[in-house]
């Protein structure tokens, strides 16, 4: 009989909410501020949530830190191998690009998990 790895688990659940975590500060608070008061903004970062659900196939199961962060993290993976750089000083969230738009609505997405998965 094999026994689970719990401390390997226990890591990657760890590292997954970091990720959230970590673009949560980046990106996350305040884009969503801006979006409370940007209707364009927010109708065009709940597109992108819709996208990403679909994408994870959130209609057939529930979405979990570890898919929203895996997600989040093969977005910068793949936009910096075309360039991208994370924004240095604060973001113009009245004009943002595709890719902070969907990193945004990751965030959004992660907001409405059970808060325990993100302690």
């Amino acid at each position: 009989m094999r026994v689970p790895n719990r401390i390997a688990t226990r890591s990657a659940a760890l590292a997954a909410r970091s990720t959230l975590t970590t673009l949560t500060a980046a990106v996350g608070t305040a884009g969503l501020a801006a979006a409370a008061t940007n209707p364009g903004l927010l109708a065009a970062v709940d597109q992108h949530a819709a996208g990403v659900r679909d994408s994870l196939h959130g209609d057939r199961r529930p979405l979990t830190v570890a898919a929203l962060a895996g997600y989040a993290e093969g977005l910068r993976d793949a936009a910096s191998e075309h360039g991208w750089a994370p924004p240095v000083g604060a973001v113009d969230w009245s004009a943002p690009d595709w890719l902070l738009t969907r990193l945004l609505a990751v965030c959004l997405l992660a907001r409405a998990l059970d808060p325990r998965h993100l302690a």
